[in-house]
């Protein structure tokens, strides 16, 4: 049987090393920072590259090649490279493929840390983005410029939950000659492959769904193999490759991730519903809800619609505040993906620091709740929302 006509739980599952010696049937950990050579020869033409093997694991290791891998397999890529972190992944990709004076266009709606390089670390560098919204994508083209190399977005975002048209970015991409990125955190490879659409490369904070318990940091960025060529050689010069003990985890992690994303949405979906009919929220924001703006692309393009749903309570901050001190047993916390059920209110927490305008140029509003949606019995997380509501 072809690899390729495998069905996404195999690939995920019999993506793996050759067996060793001994024959192992779930794949050791290899806790070396470098690997030996047989003789001069050997050495010379493995950092000649003309071999292609380990030689030091901040250039390469078997856990990180295996979950690597993996995830190419998940989302039909030809090559990849895994990160300490996930913001390690999106800055080793802006930084390998721009130069002083190119420009981003991205969606306006990105994540915290990512909207910091754009508007603070970049600028040093004569790198400029201009931000569109991710609710007018007609108004794309109207950003780009000559000097413009890569478009880039979310979807959905964080936190707002927002959803764009992937297969419209693909053409726009194609038509301009520019580099196209994803970040897929939110959809994880087994909802959503928007090198389908014409992503050219794909990134994934793996410390969220992945690794799904909350236990490792780690990234991962995979596509094009000319294009993830060049962000390796920019990272085993400048070292943020991810450890071989979270490769590892997050590898076996990837065994269950179709299972555990099932029920992830199963129990998000149920969720969505009872805030939805809820008195003291105003809006509920989640890609499978019909109410959701952009629901009939998320049914295109989404397998589900993952476990991530943005609320808007009656009340504004004050409101906000008040409903994480009712929270009993959902957790307070800034990750998501988690097993556990974990509510983050934006406004006076991870992006407190903003204006109030600038929070809602990034689509923040006072009453926002984000809430990651886990696998325990989901009457308990509807329960506990309700009295916090109440």
């Amino acid at each position: 049987m072809n690899e390729q006509e495998f069905g996404f739980e195999t690939k995920a599952i019999r993506t793996h090393l050759e067996k060793t010696q001994f024959q192992e049937h779930s794949t050791p950990l290899y806790l070396s920072s470098s690997f030996i050579f047989e003789d001069a020869e050997d050495m010379r033409a493995s950092f000649t590259e003309e071999k292609v093997r380990n030689i030091y694991s901040r250039f390469s290791n078997p856990n990180t090649t295996e979950f690597v891998d993996k995830v190419c397999a998940m989302e039909g890529a030809e090559s990849g490279y895994a990160f300490a972190t996930g913001m390690a992944a999106i800055y080793s990709t802006f930084a390998a493929l721009l130069e002083s004076g190119d420009h981003i266009v991205s969606a306006g709606s990105v994540f915290g840390s990512t909207h910091a390089l754009f508007m603070t670390y970049f600028p040093k560098w004569k790198i400029e983005t201009s931000y569109f919204d991710i609710n007018k994508p007609e108004t794309i083209e109207s950003f780009i410029k000559p000097n413009t190399k890569i478009l880039y977005a979310e979807t959905p975002t964080n936190p707002g939950v927002d959803v764009i048209d992937l297969e419209l970015l693909g053409q726009i991409a194609k038509k301009h000659n520019l580099i196209l990125i994803i970040d897929n955190c939110f959809a994880t490879p087994y909802i959503q492959q928007p090198i389908k659409y014409g992503a050219h490369l794909v990134v994934h904070s793996a410390t969220k769904l992945i690794d799904g318990q909350g236990r490792v940091l780690g990234g991962v960025v995979v596509g094009e193999a000319e294009l993830i060529r060049k962000i390796y050689l920019f990272s085993r010069n400048t070292g943020p490759a991810m450890s071989p003990f979270n490769a590892w985890v997050l590898s076996k992690s990837l065994e269950t991730l179709a299972v555990r994303v099932d029920k992830h949405c199963e129990n998000a979906l149920k969720v969505a519903e009872f805030l939805e009919s809820h008195p003291n929220v105003n809006s509920v924001k989640y890609p499978f809800l019909k109410s959701h703006p952009k629901y009939e692309i998320a049914k295109k393009q989404m397998l589900l619609g993952g476990n991530i749903i943005a609320i808007e309570i009656k009340g504004g901050l004050e409101a906000g505040r008040k409903f994480l001190d009712k929270i009993k047993l959902c957790s307070l916390s800034a990750n998501i993906g988690d097993v556990k059920t974990i509510v983050t209110h934006p406004a006076s927490t991870t992006h407190s620091k903003l204006s109030e305008e600038d929070q809602l140029a990034v689509g923040i509003t006072q009453g926002l709740v984000r809430v990651s949606v886990g696998l325990e019995t989901v009457a308990d997380v509807i329960a506990d929302l309700k009295q916090a509501l109440d």
